[in-house]
């Protein structure tokens, strides 16, 4: 069976604030990496969403993919099986809810383990996906996070 490597990781410059995220896809020889930013977001709603960009990429169904975040939020939800608690209670109290339902709609079409690994310490690819992610942050034209936005009007942030 295929396995595809990915590496991800997201920015917030506030939090809220103008957030990125960066995702380095690998396969055999081949290399994606993806990056996006936007105007008002939460560093978790960016983690999240590089891991979803990632997943979304994969062309066809029944990959067996390892996926490397430095986030405990988004590994331990889904490691812990907290999310599928969540998911059974319809997401109540729980952020990011548009987030997750994505992300779930995508990690069954696949294989997905997580391996948490440690932020800024010389991981090669995750200081890679580092810098996406503040870059696509601190870029111009930043994209709004209907999302969020939509969270803050409701006043749920």
């Amino acid at each position: 069976m295929k396995e595809i490597i990915i590496y991800t990781d997201g920015s917030s410059r506030g939090n809220p604030g103008p957030g990125g995220y960066g995702t380095v896809m690998l396969y055999k020889q081949h290399r994606k990496e993806l990056a996006e930013g936007f105007r008002k977001t939460t560093n978790n709603r960016m983690e999240l969403l590089a891991v979803i960009k990632g997943l979304e990429a994969i062309k066809e169904p029944g990959w067996n993919v390892l996926i490397y975040s430095d986030s405990k939020y988004v590994v331990d939800a889904v490691e812990k099986k907290w999310l599928f608690d969540w998911e059974k209670k319809y997401f109540k109290g729980k952020k990011n809810e548009d987030l997750w339902i994505k992300f779930l709609h995508e990690y069954r079409k696949h294989h997905v383990r997580f391996q948490w690994v440690r932020g800024h310490d010389g991981n090669k690819e995750n200081e890679r996906c580092d810098v996406l992610a503040t870059g696509a942050a601190d870029g111009k034209d930043l994209k709004p996070d209907h999302g969020y936005e939509a969270y803050e009007r409701a006043g749920m942030e």
